[in-house]
């Protein structure tokens, strides 16, 4: 059941950052999964910290879990428009 969660949670993460990022025309369903789960696990390491809150992995299911995977997830895609278009947006 954990790996569905994370499908789902992943994919839509991933889409918000994608909007956010304005780079949905871009990326495919797949993609926003990938982009999803390990903006994630990088909101999770970074950005939970600071918050003091669980993430979407931990058994603390919780809007700052959802919110500092979200911005996990706008960080990494950040991250790539800096080496595919040599400057963020």
């Amino acid at each position: 059941m954990g790996i569905i969660i994370w499908l789902v949670v992943g994919g839509i993460i991933g889409w918000l950052a994608s909007i956010i990022m304005r780079r949905d025309a871009q990326q495919g369903i797949l993609l926003n999964i990938i982009v999803g789960i390990v903006g994630s696990f990088l909101g999770g390491w970074l950005i939970a910290p600071m918050l003091g809150t669980g993430t979407v992995n931990s058994g603390d299911f919780s809007i700052m879990g959802l919110v500092s995977s979200l911005i996990g997830a706008v960080i990494l895609l950040l991250i790539v428009n800096l080496f595919t278009r040599g400057r963020a947006r």
